[in-house]
């Protein structure tokens, strides 16, 4: 058997959903299991190896003859038979359908096979009803059945355990493993921990697109992968900021940030000028730019870390800059992460240590915290699955998982605004994906004002509507 290669495919299902450029290989004796949120397009991906969607382009190779089939989409077109058939009927005559064990015999190629899974999921007795009369997990064994004697090359199985019993779950599962051995198997599932022990390697979906492709054996990347996958599925809501601590009360109208023909120089070197610029609570922004276009010094005008701040008309959470307030009237009311904060916090603290930080604005802890801002950190490593890493010191994160501590140190105390710097600079793909699915998840879920700042337009984020490119 050959390899089978998706290679710059892209499928459309319908006006609201399409694959995108696709390139996957799977080669001889991999499996796969394919995760990631719902309406990603993990079934639509396994769908277009037997036949679903108008491609619009790429192409499918070397598909084996023999591929066996239980999908709820599968499921529904056979329902669907079989409602034709009764319509087709004469009217005064009460129709029962087609019975399970000619829905069976269809596709079967093992009548050993079929017989034993039949008296394992307890159909003996139903053999004889009408298709349409069984129950919704009674037809799902059905094409369960149909799928696993059908002599598969290639075994395609979305979400086989749903609707299914615990015993007929259990028994599902050692079967996979015997079916494995003779055949291919890409199973589509929502859980990372229903990912069966013989699965090779692992698919994850995001937004119509194969976003990674990881080899089981790399244990690195399969952590990240299920991280990613439980930060992006997760219910889990956004914590609430600790009541105890001081919250900006803007009169009505006010904007969090407005600057009036902005200019920052350094003698005839002009960085930018005339800049007008204001930012309305609950406006997300994503400003970029190419190296030496301004960024980082516009965001030091609103931090109050660039002199020039002192001589541009600024107001800063209704605050004018140069009327005596003070840097940290400012800074009490923002949340920053940038590389250069990365690096810098390198004391020796532990990683829920370093959420709690953010409280306090400090690099480290250097007082005793209370219980609800224990509490308040312990949610947010919940929310990014990092509960088990709360005692590691900090230090010994990997880079992108430090970047999601520093994000949630940033929203601890859920600032009016968070600016992030360049947030996935040094970050693979999966961690960028990690932290924009956070970034996201802030911005639909808290009254934060996000000011996400990176080189790339084409670097969007769901939820942040407004634009300001630098240069």
């Amino acid at each position: 058997m050959s390899a089978i290669s998706l290679n710059d495919l892209t499928v459309r299902f319908d006006e609201h959903f399409q694959l995108e450029a696709v390139n996957w290989r799977i080669d001889p004796g991999q499996h796969w299991a394919i995760v990631g949120p719902n309406g990603s397009g993990k079934s639509a991906l396994t769908a277009v190896l037997y036949g679903a969607g108008d491609r619009v382009g790429g192409s499918v190779n070397n598909l084996p003859e023999h591929i066996g089939v239980a999908s709820f989409e599968a499921q529904a077109e056979l329902i669907e038979v079989e409602r034709t058939k009764d319509d087709a009927d004469i009217l005064d005559v009460i129709p029962v359908g087609t019975p399970v064990q000619e829905i069976l015999d269809q596709t079967c190629a093992d009548n050993n096979m079929q017989q034993r899974l039949i008296e394992a999921f307890g159909f003996t007795q139903l053999l004889d009803r009408g298709f349409r009369k069984l129950s919704s997990g009674e037809s799902r064994k059905v094409m369960l059945i149909r799928a696993m004697t059908s002599a598969p090359e290639l075994l395609i199985l979305d979400e086989p355990y749903e609707g299914l019993d615990i015993a007929s779950q259990e028994f599902l599962a050692g079967l996979l493993l015997e079916c494995s051995r003779s055949s291919q198997v890409i199973l589509v599932l929502n859980r990372f921990d229903e990912i069966p022990g013989f699965v090779t390697h692992i698919g994850y979906m995001d937004s119509g697109r194969l976003a990674h492709c990881v080899d089981r054996s790399d244990a690195y990347a399969v952590a990240d992968l299920e991280q990613l996958l439980h930060m992006k599925t997760t219910d889990i809501a956004i914590p609430g900021a600790d009541p105890g601590h001081q919250t900006l009360d803007l009169p009505k109208g006010t904007p969090l940030v407005r600057m009036r023909k902005a200019r920052v120089a350094y003698g005839d070197d002009v960085i930018f000028s005339d800049l007008d610029w204001t930012i309305e609570p609950g406006q997300h922004w994503q400003v970029t730019g190419p190296n030496g276009s301004g960024k980082t010094c516009l965001l030091n005008l609103i931090t109050g870390d660039h002199p020039q701040c002192y001589v541009n008309d600024l107001l800063i959470f209704g605050m004018q800059r140069g009327s005596g307030e003070s840097i940290w009237d400012i800074k009490q009311h923002l949340g920053y992460v940038s590389s250069a904060l990365q690096w810098e916090y390198k004391v020796s603290v532990n990683v829920r240590n370093t959420i709690i930080s953010g409280f306090y604005d400090s690099i480290g802890i250097y007082q005793k915290y209370s219980d609800s801002e224990k509490a308040v950190a312990d949610q947010w490593l919940q929310l990014m699955g990092m509960s088990d890493k709360a005692e590691l010191p900090f230090a010994q994160l990997s880079f992108g998982d430090q970047r999601l501590i520093l994000i949630a140190r940033a929203m601890v105390k859920h600032p009016p605004l968070l600016i992030l710097d360049e947030p996935c600079l040094g970050l693979d793909d999966i961690n960028r994906q990690l932290v924009l699915g956070l970034i996201e998840r802030i911005c639909a879920g808290t009254e934060t004002t996000v000011l996400y700042v990176n080189h790339r337009a084409q670097d969007t984020i769901a939820g942040i509507q407004h634009h300001l490119s630098m240069g």
